[in-house]
């Protein structure tokens, strides 16, 4: 999420889920809406079905949504860029922008515009798959609505070029004045329950708690005060990173918390070697997951119905966590072993109860100022909450954006690190599926779940089965450059050519041993998303 850092401040939906039901129009790109993220998929079908919105769903597969969307735009993997720059290709040709939010609210508009002015509709259309009748269609029918909503998720981050994708995704909105007001906005479509308040917590490399950069003195100097310590004013490494570092010999241990990399990571011979590689290795979980039964030590934590504290979900609303059961046997919450192990390790931290770090947190972090225990009981607030008299805020931007202007970014498109050749002629590309969390390591757990989708599954076009001799339930080899795995063929009409799917959750088609490593130079995002693959009959 860190492009959308760059273009408006945070990684967060600038917007509410309930505003959604209120659109115009709403373009879903990136994002298999109804399956990864059920409650918001909600509230898009209550606002096309109940209040007459238009839909616009940009993905390479014929998902759920499909079905109810005005416009399905069949993009490859890998184009959204692409796909964007030409719908506002047609808008700035139309006269479809909001020249008064130009001329007031943003700046680099010029720039950008000569990257837009520059591109060619039909070029477009050869790079996406979409024709350019679709893509003008598209862009008249988001341009045109008074309130105009953009929802995406992983679909668009998890790429070589994700943070261009984003400041796509912002450029667009900023160009049709689809900013600052009630149902619309950008929104980001947070992966796991927690992650938008791990975020928050400071769970990134180059900030502390509240996006607080570790290179601003200040700000360090602050956090140095209160916790008593020195602190390094040096960005760490992201997650892709650390792997790297192992197998150099840079990292020499890993203190994994509530994280199955061993299926969650891409290209998951590089991560087994690397975590092979470690001097050291403790995983902190709830189950003993794929990446638990390789540690040294494993630290036995308990499920989120046995401990208390607050999570942040995807439209930044704070809510607390009450404590539904008590723990058995050697788990601990989490903050409590990490307590403990600081204080074996000669630092001290008193905290008797979860509210105190919370408390502490608060102080320390200007977005959060103003939100306690006692507020967020019931309902939750959504930060930014500056002061106890404040409300919360329900959208982002209102009247001036928080760093004053909104950017506009000039974004060319580039294509995947990895394309298709004779050898490798597929694109593969991953995702999340109904049943299924994550990397299963609960949902998997669950016998009914497991009843519903007990096995990973390979979704291709009708088109491309057809031409390989492979028929549905047929069990095939996926080969790319980095692994291979054996799994069922799922054929599917009106599937893209050339592409084909696979789930993630699967620890025996485990998709991530296909997938590459290479990252987004700016947030260090991997390209789970797109990778080359052959695919194989098996001979009986």
């Amino acid at each position: 999420m860190a492009g959308l850092a760059t273009a408006f401040g945070s990684g967060a939906m600038t917007n509410s889920i309930a505003e959604i039901a209120g659109a115009e129009t709403i373009l879903v790109i990136g994002s298999n809406t109804t399956e990864a993220h059920p409650i918001v998929g909600l509230q898009v079908k209550k606002a096309v079905k109940k209040h007459g919105a238009k839909l616009i769903v940009a993905d390479p597969r014929p998902i759920d949504l499909t079905r109810l969307a005005d416009i399905w735009l069949p993009l490859k993997p890998g184009t959204n860029v692409a796909l964007l720059n030409g719908m506002m290709k047609v808008i700035i040709e139309e006269g479809l922008e909001d020249q008064r939010f130009i001329a007031e609210r943003t700046e680099g508009y010029e720039e950008f515009k000569k990257v837009i002015d520059a591109l060619d509709l039909e070029e477009t259309a050869q790079i996406t798959g979409v024709s350019v009748s679709l893509i003008r269609e598209a862009a008249r029918m988001y341009a045109q609505a008074e309130k105009a909503s953009i929802l995406y998720a992983m679909g668009i981050t998890q790429h070589s070029s994700g943070t261009g994708h984003v400041l796509s995704t912002a450029n667009l909105a900023m160009l049709t004045g689809n900013v600052g007001k009630e149902s619309a906005g950008v929104n980001p479509l947070r992966g796991q329950s927690n992650v938008q308040g791990a975020c928050d917590m400071g769970c990134l490399p180059n900030v502390l708690p509240g996006y607080q950069k570790v290179s601003d003195a200040g700000v360090l100097s602050k956090f140095e005060n209160k916790w008593n310590v020195p602190l390094s004013n040096k960005p760490g490494l992201t997650v892709t990173e650390m792997f790297h570092g192992a197998l150099t010999g840079e990292v020499k241990g890993l203190y994994v918390m509530g994280e199955n990399p061993m299926l969650s990571d891409p290209d998951l011979n590089k991560v087994k070697k690397a975590l092979e590689s470690l001097e050291f290795l403790v995983v902190q979980d709830i189950f003993l997951t794929e990446t638990a039964k390789m540690a040294d030590v494993v630290l036995p934590a308990v499920s989120f119905a046995e401990k208390e504290g607050t999570v942040t979900n995807t439209e930044r609303r704070v809510q607390k966590m009450n404590k539904a059961l008590e723990s058995t046997g050697e788990g601990k919450e989490d903050w409590k072993i990490i307590k403990d192990l600081a204080g074996a390790m000669g630092y001290a931290m008193h905290y008797p109860a979860a509210e105190n770090i919370f408390r502490e947190l608060s102080g320390l972090t200007p977005i959060y100022n103003g939100i306690t225990y006692e507020r967020i009981d019931p309902h939750g607030i959504q930060w930014p909450c500056p002061s106890v008299h404040h409300p919360g805020t329900k959208y982002l931007h209102h009247r001036r954006f928080s760093k004053g202007l909104g950017k506009f970014s000039p974004v060319e498109y580039t294509p995947p690190a990895e394309i298709v050749d004779d050898e490798y002629p597929f694109i593969l590309t991953t995702g999340r599926i109904l049943f299924h969390f994550h990397t299963g390591s609960m949902s998997r757990r669950v016998f009914s779940l497991n009843e519903i989708s007990p096995e990973g599954f390979l979704e291709m076009s009708a088109k491309d089965a057809d031409y390989l001799g492979i028929e549905s339930n047929e069990e095939v080899v996926v080969k790319s450059r980095r692994g291979k795995l054996k799994v069922k063929a799922l054929v599917k009409k009106n599937f893209l050519a050339g592409t084909v799917f696979l789930p993630f959750h699967f620890h025996e088609s485990p998709a991530n041993i296909l997938t590459n490593t290479a990252l987004d130079p700016v947030a260090k995002i991997p390209e789970l998303k797109v990778c080359a693959v052959k695919i194989e009959k098996i001979k009986k």
